[in-house]
């Protein structure tokens, strides 16, 4: 395992990592993020990054922006979260400044807001969620995440539930229109059906009264959720004419 005093540091080695996965040269890299539009990142801005050179303060010459994080991981075939969470293969990572390094993992779920950041401690061993008032009276910092967060979780859920619908629906056609399928399945397929698509209604009511904007669903599923009373604001669909699922 190596040791990582900021997250440039863990960047710039999973940068010369893939880079010699592709087989890629500096200026090579450098041609590349030119064409997804940066070519602030020449060659000469590439080297500073990787090889980390100080200056006599000892910092970096050359931090990673968000941009250029993006535009690093499309040019390198990878995910940009995984240049900054390498997971499997680094024990730890830097989070920040004040706290210790954590486990990439650990830091990968605060990242996608799946889990509230445990920063504070540790205490006999173990981190524990900022219990403090934001602003001195404000609300508390773990509650404020769990709200921001909160459409983290809605949208993979709507994808998982909009893919179930998708197969019930699918189902239910082929029975109805293949004449070698058993006729009498076709309640059991529609039950599903519906069943699926209450479950999608449930997290998109969700979203609605969360003021998200809902992702869009065939116009078919809309009406027939809004036929079965499902949704609590059909007119806040953007519908897919094209009848994708």
């Amino acid at each position: 395992m190596h040791h990582h005093g900021t997250q440039s540091d863990v960047v710039a080695e999973q940068m010369r990592k893939h880079r010699a996965r592709l087989g890629l040269t500096r200026e090579q890299l450098a041609e590349e993020c030119a064409r997804l539009g940066a070519p602030d990142l020449t060659y000469s801005a590439l080297t500073n990054i990787e090889t980390g050179r100080r200056n006599k303060e000892g910092k970096r010459r050359r931090e990673i922006s968000v941009d250029e994080l993006l535009v690093l991981g499309l040019a390198l075939a990878v995910p940009p979260l995984l240049l900054v969470l390498p997971l499997g293969s680094e024990e730890t990572v830097p989070t920040v400044p004040a706290a210790e390094p954590r486990a990439p993992y650990t830091v990968w779920k605060w990242f996608t807001g799946e889990e509230t950041p445990t920063l504070a401690g540790p205490v006999d061993g173990r981190h524990y969620a900022d219990p403090r008032p934001i602003g001195g009276d404000g609300p508390k910092w773990a509650t404020a995440w769990g709200t921001a967060a909160y459409p983290a979780s809605l949208y993979p859920e709507f994808d998982r539930r909009r893919l179930a619908v998708a197969k019930a629906h699918r189902l239910l056609e082929n029975a109805k229109t293949d004449h070698k399928a058993d006729p009498e399945r076709v309640p059991e397929y529609q039950r599903e059906y519906v069943e699926r698509l209450d479950d999608l209604a449930h997290v998109i009511n969700d979203m609605t009264r969360a003021g998200l904007a809902v992702p869009a669903v065939q116009q078919g599923w809309v009406d027939d959720m809004t036929a079965h009373d499902m949704v609590d604001a059909p007119e806040a669909f953007t519908t897919n004419q094209e009848g994708d699922e």
